[in-house]
């Protein structure tokens, strides 16, 4: 007979997500957890929940031996950070959803693990209802994975469908995303590339071994796409989307970036509207996998938690084994990208960086060109974030460094001069 582990739990946070979880454990019984209590900031606060279940006082979760489970889907990652490392030295499995402590603390969390030997899961922090860690950790071999694509975040993903089905504006999308609550307040997390990239750094980690901060990682938002890169996007038949990409080169290392790029119409990733996500995995032999799912909200994100809840009754843990059980791959700065972008004034674009600029056009109210670009232009400087410039990757955007030379021989050769 197969052991299944009794969940008892202690949860931060009683936000979207951690009423979420609680009206979905309530209508799943046979998972055998039940949340014994959960610690909250704001204790005058109405809550959909008897009120003998809250307390303020985080050390009656952590230190409460019969919980044996806690999960933590607060904002804040200095505190979060706190309350992980706490419990798993306690001797409690832990499930989380907060990317940006994740991101940032990803060697202190994996230090942690190998010497607590607990569980640490956090598949609701990435894509929410997808289960992409998990398939990275479980089905993909290192030799196996070429590449990887996806759109991670879902306010980013619903404010573009609108740029581009509806004709709004940047402002009027993105109002409307905050109206409808899929966009903050303060927009600025998704909007700028924050969120996508925290996501992005430990999504590396398991799918190349590769453990970087996001702080080092080539990452941008949509903050400055305008509306009529839209509408060239619609001339060309493509659509534009925030894509997390990574692709491993011929030379065996990893080029990766988190930047808005068009997308074909024929492409898995134009198929993924409004507040959706979608992950594409390339592997060396079966082609492509298309995974496909809301990003975002109460449920989809509490069904990821109780994903890892349910995993957690066969004492599952995440092995790492990219990192620990193969070389882990390193990313690479060597390639160059193939890049559409506009502006008002020639004089904020330094064209002698461009090793060629292939097409450009002036319309009434911008310019734009496309033209090729070392990757190591834009991990340096800022002229591309900067004066309302819009850069957006084409298609099929990297080009590794042998092929640039290749190119540049056989100009010289047509040319007569080798």
């Amino acid at each position: 007979m197969t052991y299944h582990k009794q969940l008892t739990i202690g949860l931060f946070g009683f936000g979207v997500v951690g009423e979420g979880l609680y009206k979905v454990l309530q209508q799943t019984p046979s998972l055998s957890a039940r949340i014994k209590k959960v610690c909250i900031k704001d204790p005058n606060k109405k809550r959909n929940a008897p009120p003998v279940l809250f307390t303020t006082d985080r050390e009656e979760l952590l230190q409460d031996e019969e919980i044996n489970v806690i999960v933590e889907v607060i904002n804040e990652a200095g505190p979060a950070f706190d309350i992980v490392k706490t419990a798993l030295l306690k001797g409690k499995s832990v499930v989380s959803a907060s990317k940006k402590m994740i991101a940032e603390h990803l060697p202190e969390l994996l230090a942690l693990q190998q010497e607590t030997g607990q569980s640490f899961l956090y598949e609701s922090a990435a894509c929410a209802s997808i289960p992409v860690i998990r398939n990275l950790e479980e089905y993909y071999d290192n030799d196996l994975l070429h590449g990887i694509k996806a759109i991670v975040n879902g306010s980013t993903n619903f404010i573009l469908t609108k740029m581009f089905e509806d004709k709004l504006d940047f402002q009027q999308a993105l109002l409307l995303a905050q109206q409808l609550g899929f966009a903050e307040s303060d927009p600025k997390l998704d909007v700028e590339g924050f969120d996508a990239v925290n996501k992005w750094a430990f999504l590396l980690t398991h799918a190349y071994g590769i453990i970087e901060h996001p702080d080092n990682l080539l990452f941008t938002g949509i903050q400055n796409i305008h509306a009529m890169d839209a509408r060239v996007a619609a001339e060309k038949g493509q659509q534009i989307k925030l894509v997390a990409q990574a692709q491993k080169l011929t030379n065996g290392k990893v080029a990766s970036f988190v930047i808005p790029q068009f997308i074909p119409q024929e492409d898995h990733l134009a198929f993924v509207k409004n507040e959706y996500n979608g992950v594409v995995i390339e592997s060396g032999f079966s082609d492509k996998q298309f995974f496909y799912g809301k990003g975002a909200g109460s449920f989809p994100t509490a069904s990821a938690v109780l994903s890892d809840l349910s995993a957690l009754r066969y004492d599952y843990k995440y092995e790492y084994k990219k990192l620990y059980h193969h070389q882990p791959n390193t990313l690479t700065d060597d390639f160059y990208l193939r890049v559409y972008v506009s502006f008002t004034d020639w004089k904020h674009i330094p064209r002698e960086k461009f090793e060629w600029i292939e097409e450009w056009h002036a319309r009434e109210e911008r310019k734009y060109l496309v033209g090729v670009l070392p990757v190591k232009e834009l991990f340096e400087n800022n002229w591309w974030k900067s004066n309302h410039t819009s850069l957006i990757l084409t298609a099929d955007p990297i080009i590794e460094d042998v092929a640039i030379q290749q190119l540049k021989k056989k100009s010289l050769e047509l040319a007569g001069i080798v």
